[in-house]
């Protein structure tokens, strides 16, 4: 597995799926890598063996259409399907109800809280404007809060240090 991954059409490349790319979405947007923690390639990877038993129990009935995330029979997921487990999801654990797009503003206030750069936090969430940061990153409590640590120890943390 690589430790990168990048978006075409929802494939995730690699051996499960192969070389095969939706030309439409290659052509109008130029491809994107990120960065995966550790964590995260070996959750890929226990899926993508998982993927590869549904394979195996569909037989014949798979499609193999390439995507990293598909039906049990290897087609594309529904958004109907995907818009209810992610209600679900959301249920289960306790977090309040939200759109899945909300899931971006959330990243890029963990980006913002981490004191990512901004001009990494663009190239990761794909934008090549700073408005769109301005859109998406919030300014927080926690973030408030750990700015003016900084501002009270750049001034009161020298006073009384000679």
């Amino acid at each position: 597995m690589r430790r990168e991954v990048w978006k075409v059409a929802g494939v995730l490349p690699g051996p499960a799926t192969g070389p095969e790319r939706d030309r439409r979405d290659a052509v109008s947007r130029p491809r994107r890598a990120i960065g995966l923690p550790d964590e995260l390639i070996e959750l890929l990877k226990r899926h993508r063996e998982e993927q590869e038993a549904e394979r195996a129990t569909a037989a014949q009935l798979w499609r193999d259409g390439g995507y990293a995330f598909a039906t049990p029979t290897g087609e594309p997921i529904d958004p109907s399907t995907d818009y209810h487990q992610w209600k679900r999801l959301l249920s289960e654990a306790g977090i309040r109800d939200g759109r899945l797009h909300d899931a971006r503003h959330t990243a890029a206030i963990v980006l913002l809280i981490l004191g990512v750069p901004e001009r990494a936090v663009m190239g990761l969430m794909g934008w090549s404007t700073t408005a769109m940061t301005a859109r998406y990153q919030h300014i927080t409590g926690t973030v408030r809060d750990d700015v003016a640590r900084l501002v009270g120890g750049l001034i009161w943390g020298a006073v009384g240090t000679d």
